[in-house]
């Protein structure tokens, strides 16, 4: 049975769930997000082909460099080559200080070094001192140092200078020089323009960018259609859902689906059954609600008919009236009671709740009615910490409670006991009525199907059944005998315990 108090909280509470399941909002917040999300193609595709540009930007800079150097080794060599072909023109007479140089280069010995006309070579052949010997004296003296492992088996140096305006890479030979008239050291140096090394080196950058620009477009290509394939599924899926008709939640079939939309497929179907649930308990409660309350409102309208026309005494008359409202009003509340409990069933993770506390409060409010009916009450607890609503365990205590005295005898027993294994609490409420008969124990589960429908609604076990399932638990009902006689009824409610209660 439910309390008026409590009756008001599932009113206030128990409506709204019920509207917001059947929201148009959500299909706007679905279109909205739509919106908002980047597609997967392009997102796989910007993925790939973001660090796959990035990678040939950082490899064709790196590829310059090491062509440019390569290159550099190359024609360094054929330098080195020139002031060695100038070395081999020289000649000496004095020896060292007093040494005097001397070289004919004609221009067609280095002609031989030039691979094209689009570099240019120039010579200084020098003392030590720097005095020019020959060549172009425009061309700076050297003043660096021989490195202390040359590149070659030669004294030589390798530097970048500018020369008329261009730049140019130059080649340092320190040639010794011995005749039968003297010995003395020269200083050779060749410079050339860089205009071949540049060309050739532009060539194979842009050689090398053509292709890794065909390669980004193969990936970007095979990206796409192997996007496309792998989101034809999704695609198909979607299409599959928009084509259904309104209020159609059946299971979403997708046997052609890869494995890592399955979970995505069961998943939504798990929230279409808990859609479908919810729109079959509004639909029950809506047609039990306009089936029930039928009744009662017909009954009141003919005794207020009956006692305008002054059929009745009026005292008679207005308290059928209070006795038919009574039983309407106490059909509305544990229906709407039914609905809090579905509501409450969405919600989030309960508190965990002693049951021990709860069945003491319980008692204690019911306890004007165990006292009017001279019951022999005993109370036996230990705690027991339940994941529940508090106005779920409040109201599974409260019904079987007044249930269990209502049908009571005056002045029998009535025990409630609250044990607890390694699992479970079981609340067992023992009265000592007539029991139940087993035509009615096939029935009595299911609503409005009360005992005695004169005096109640058939809801009250009904509304502690849905509680102890919502709560993961099981409700018995069972005749105790003795000599072949009924003595009494236990209810038991099974309910796990915190530390056993089942993750969703």
């Amino acid at each position: 049975m439910t309390s008026p108090s409590g009756v008001q909280t599932g009113e206030r509470s128990g409506e709204e769930p019920l509207a917001s399941s059947v929201s148009p909002e959500s299909s706007t917040v679905r279109a909205v997000t739509s919106v908002r999300a980047i597609s997967l193609r392009r997102y796989l595709l910007l993925g790939i082909l973001i660090p796959v540009c990035v990678l040939v930007v950082v490899n064709t800079v790196s590829l310059y460099n090491q062509t440019f150097s390569a290159l550099n080794t190359a024609y360094d060599r054929t330098l080195l080559a020139s002031a060695k072909s100038i070395g081999e023109q020289l000649d000496v007479t004095g020896y060292d200080e007093q040494s005097e140089l001397r070289v004919t280069v004609p221009y067609a010995a280095l002609e031989a070094f030039e691979a094209d006309n689009q570099s240019r070579l120039f010579y200084r052949v020098s003392s030590l001192n720097g005095e020019m010997i020959s060549g172009f004296a425009q061309l700076p003296f050297w003043r660096g140092s021989i490195p202390a492992k040359p590149p070659y088996d030669a004294l030589v140096d390798f530097y970048d200078d500018a020369f008329r305006g261009a730049d140019v890479r130059v080649a340092v030979l320190l040639q010794p020089v011995a005749s039968s008239q003297g010995r003395g050291m020269a200083v050779i140096q060749v410079a050339e323009t860089l205009e071949l090394r540049h060309a050739l080196t532009r060539k194979i950058l842009l050689d090398t960018l053509w292709r890794q620009a065909l390669l980004v477009l193969v990936i970007a290509l095979v990206t796409v259609g192997v996007v496309q394939r792998a989101t034809r599924p999704v695609r198909h899926l979607s299409a599959q859902l928009q084509s259904r008709p309104q209020g159609d939640l059946s299971p979403i079939t997708a046997p052609g689906a890869p494995l890592e939309l399955l979970p995505l497929v069961d998943a939504t179907n798990a929230v279409m059954h808990r859609l479908q649930g919810l729109l079959d308990h509004q639909t029950r409660f809506v047609r039990d609600a306009a089936h029930q309350l039928r009744t009662p409102l017909a009954v009141l309208k003919v005794q207020a008919q009956s006692a305008l026309r002054g059929d009745t005494d009026a005292q008679n008359a207005l308290r059928e009236i209070n006795q038919t409202v009574d039983r309407a009003t106490l059909l509305a509340n544990q229906m709407l009671a039914l609905a809090k409990i579905e509501q409450l069933r969405q919600q989030a993770e309960p508190h965990s709740m002693d049951l021990a506390q709860v069945v003491r409060q319980v008692a204690l409010d019911l306890s004007p009615l165990i006292a009017e009916k001279n019951i022999d009450f005993c109370l036996e607890t230990v705690p027991a910490l339940i994941a529940s609503h508090e106005w779920m365990l409040g109201e599974l205590v409260r019904n079987l409670l007044h249930n269990a005295i209502k049908h009571n005898p005056h002045g029998g027993a009535l025990t409630v006991r609250v044990v607890c294994d390694s699992r479970a609490a079981a609340l067992t409420i023992s009265d000592s009525g007539p029991g139940i008969t087993a035509e009615l124990a096939a029935r009595l589960y299911q609503p409005f199907s009360a005992g005695d429908l004169r005096h109640g609604s058939g809801l009250g076990l009904a509304i502690c059944r849905e509680i102890t399932q919502a709560l993961g638990g099981s409700l018995t009902l069972a005749n105790r005998t003795a000599r072949n006689r009924i003595t009494g009824l236990d209810a038991t409610a099974r309910l796990l315990l915190v530390q056993n209660k089942p993750k969703d």
